[in-house]
């Protein structure tokens, strides 16, 4: 009976496809809003007085409560509670910290009891910065646990399946949201005369991903009942024990995946941050609309590849293989921009290595994350998956300070950025090669840890260079 019922519903494409749909548009939305700002870091320094290194914390604000061990908690919440619950909780997180940071960036907001009491303590750091990083903690803490979430409900319906094509293909989703907002932010923010436009924009949509996901929520509920599936986690898994994360970690395994985890993605995601203003800086100070032009072919050059990667994977495998031919492009791309990038100012090398990056930005998600469940037990994948995301959070959170207060640092004696200054110019020429340097050397650390992850599973047969499907 059980085998019949799954026909009908998770052996079902059009089912599992709509589901991945659902959720992937949560997801869409979510990237979305974490980039909004960043090709628009030389306006929110003009209009709200942002320097390098405030935007920096500001951009840690995302992570900074999962780094303390909100995702610890969230992954217990995911394994006891469910993909259902967990979800609604993490997309309201989500819309409600959008909320806040979009008053803080508000004209609204200038002047107010708030924004004085605010300004009258860490006076480097302005007011709306203060508020603004606040919100995006709360919002940070929803799209983490959100994307642990996502993982472990495509987990669930693609089991035995296409698994690593629907990560991917969920992961290109995303991308596009990033290749959507660097496109439309810039320009919304021209129409409208202001930084907080966009941000307002990216909040209506974070509120159709909550539905998007309460319509997932009411096919996954129907999915359990047909399966005659009970129980608090709603999920038909063994019931979680706390005690069940002794497992996890001590996985040798798991750390090694953990570790590589955060050294890529902290050459990734803290880059995104000042990818259009290093653009900006190293084309000869061209506008911060035609960076972004330049720049959000990053994710596009992802959002292409993801799901034949994911494919392949699922076909043929080589997902260790796929994690160090990533890390060996990053370091590449990452150094052209640095050396290369400022002594030509051409436009093909910027357009040819921006669509580098992202290919290699697909090669290591798409082999990571259906990796984790050939090593990880399912009752504790939610846990897995929130444990991987916390120590990437470490990366996440420290990073974008490391680079903001070392660019600000090794520009403190550049003439032209001192002259700028002066003259409250608003393009301000950073020089990005040190930052640029620390990045690859992130890639470098990554591309060992890839070749020992490889070691690892060719001694131990754990079947990452398998193929997710088995004829």
């Amino acid at each position: 009976m059980t085998e019949i019922i799954q026909k009908k519903l998770s052996d079902s494409a059009a089912a599992r496809w709509t589901a991945l749909v659902l959720v992937a548009s949560m997801m869409f939305f979510g990237y979305m809003f974490v980039d909004v700002m960043s090709p628009l870091q030389s306006l929110i320094e003009q209009e709200r007085g942002w320097s390098p290194d405030v935007f920096g914390t500001y951009a840690a604000g995302e992570y900074i409560l999962n780094v303390f061990g909100f995702l610890i908690v969230a992954g217990i919440i995911l394994d006891k509670c469910g993909i259902r619950f967990t979800g609604e909780l993490s997309a309201s997180m989500m819309f409600i910290g959008a909320c806040i940071k979009y008053y803080a960036i508000s004209d609204s907001f200038a002047g107010t009891g708030l924004a004085q009491w605010l300004d009258s303590w860490w006076t480097t750091m302005p007011a709306s910065a203060k508020l603004a990083s606040f919100g995006f903690m709360i919002f940070g803490c929803g799209c983490e646990m959100a994307g642990t979430t996502v993982s472990k409900a495509i987990a669930k319906w693609f089991k035995g399946k296409e698994m690593a094509l629907a990560m991917g293909l969920e992961m290109a989703i995303a991308r596009v949201g990033v290749f959507a907002i660097f496109s439309i932010s810039p320009i919304i923010a021209d129409k409208m005369g202001t930084v907080s436009a966009p941000v307002g924009f990216c909040t209506a949509l974070l509120f159709i991903g909550l539905i998007t996901f309460t319509v997932f929520c009411i096919m996954d509920r129907k999915l359990d009942r047909q399966l005659g599936i009970s129980g608090k986690g709603g999920d038909g898994e063994e019931e979680f024990k706390a005690s069940d994360l002794k497992n996890i970690l001590t996985s040798r395994i798991f750390w090694v995946v953990a570790l590589l985890c955060v050294l890529y993605y902290s050459a990734i995601f803290p880059f995104q941050r000042y990818g259009a203003n290093m653009l900006q800086c190293n084309l000869d100070g061209i506008s911060p609309t035609d960076a972004s032009n330049i720049f959000r072919w990053f994710p596009i050059g992802a959002a292409v590849i993801t799901p034949f990667l994911g494919s392949y994977l699922d076909h043929k495998g080589k997902g260790a293989t796929m994690l160090m031919w990533g890390a060996i492009l990053l370091i590449a791309c990452h150094l052209i921009f640095a050396f290369v990038l400022p002594s030509t100012h051409s436009y093909l090398i910027a357009y040819s290595t921006i669509v580098l990056l992202g290919i290699s930005f697909a090669l290591v998600p798409a082999a990571l994350w259906p990796s984790v469940p050939k090593i990880i037990d399912e009752k504790v994948l939610g846990s897995a998956y929130c444990l991987i995301f916390w120590v990437q959070n470490f990366g996440l959170c420290f990073v974008p300070m490391l680079i903001g207060s070392v660019l600000a640092s090794s520009n403190a004696d550049n003439p032209a950025v001192i002259a700028a200054k002066e003259s409250g110019a608003e393009f301000i020429p950073y020089n990005y090669t040190v930052p640029l340097v620390i990045f690859a050397c992130f890639g470098v650390a990554a591309l060992l840890l890839a070749g020992y992850l490889k070691l690892i599973d060719k001694k131990h047969n754990y079947g990452l260079e398998l193929p997710n499907i088995k004829k």
